[in-house]
């Protein structure tokens, strides 16, 4: 009685194994079709930019780099077209993990008419002279007078 149990078992085994490998056969070229209905990409296609960011063409506009923008209070008023910009930031000490105020003080072009206790909005420029690398963009808020 082992001995048929056995013949059955390696009979039922090789069944299974061809019955597989017919699935398998009749799956390849399922996925050799679906390779083929695959759009192709035309040269138009592939030429566009695959990126969502605005072609460089907008405006004659370079969108490579954004410049840098800091809002400030206006320190100081008492150049010629020129503002003194106190900007303030928290950093999270190292080691102490305990928020410390910063400050930095920029000189910006002020071509709009900034005044003393004025929150201005400063873009990044090219330098305008040996200090001033900023320039007043919008005035956020004027001061109380």
């Amino acid at each position: 009685m082992p001995r048929k149990k056995k013949e059955e078992t390696v009979e039922e085994t090789q069944a299974e194994v061809t019955a597989e490998t017919a699935a398998v056969e009749t799956e390849a070229p399922v996925v050799e079709a679906a390779a083929e209905e695959k759009p192709k990409r035309s040269a138009k296609a592939k030429a566009e930019p695959k990126s969502d960011a605005p072609a460089a063409t907008d405006a004659g506009a370079d969108t490579r780099h954004k410049r840098a923008e800091r809002i400030g209070v206006v320190w100081s008023d008492k150049m010629t077209k020129t503002v003194v910009v106190r900007v303030d930031r928290l950093v999270k000490h190292p080691m102490y993990r305990k928020y410390v105020k910063k400050r930095k003080k920029l000189m910006a072009h002020n071509g709009i008419g900034a005044a003393e206790g004025d929150k201005v909005r400063i873009v990044e420029t090219r330098p305008l002279s040996a200090r001033k690398r900023w320039r007043v963009v919008e005035i956020i808020q004027k001061a109380v007078r």
